[in-house]
């Protein structure tokens, strides 16, 4: 049965944007195995992606963020929580970041454009979790 245009309207921007980037990480977290296998699961420098360090395990991680947002995006309010959770994260991953490269701590291989597009991610999320719907105005009884 085909949907109608006020079931496609009451998907919240929030649940659009859950959606897009479950799936975008999703498909990146797959995609990463094409280019680590499963060898150095854990090291602190990965394979290529496109600019992007990757180990198997930052694979995983990539999967499992893809899978919570989508499962998320059937509600308003856990897309609204999930994106809200999964900004603070990724702020404090982004700027926690810059410290790891270089050490041992750097489990999930990670490198500059990770950081920058941990923080881009991050800034998405928590605007998309934390805008609230603006409901209109109450208005007071007339006198």
């Amino acid at each position: 049965m085909a949907s109608s245009a006020s079931d496609r309207a009451a998907v919240a921007p929030v649940q659009r944007f859950a959606q897009a980037f479950g799936a975008v990480y999703l498909l990146v977290g797959l995609l990463g195995f094409a280019f680590t296998g499963f060898s150095n699961f854990a090291g602190s420098e990965g394979d290529v992606e496109i600019i992007f360090e990757v180990n198997p395990l930052h694979n995983i991680v990539h999967i499992a963020v893809g899978a919570v947002w989508l499962l998320a995006s059937r509600t308003e309010a856990a897309a609204r929580g999930v994106s809200t959770l999964i900004g603070a994260v990724y702020l404090l991953l982004g700027v926690a970041g810059f410290l790891l490269v270089g050490t041992s701590a750097n489990i999930l291989a990670l490198n500059t454009p990770d950081h920058f597009l941990h923080l881009a991610t991050a800034g998405l999320a928590l605007y998309f979790g934390l805008a609230g719907r603006r409901a209109a105005a109450p208005t007071a009884p007339a006198a």
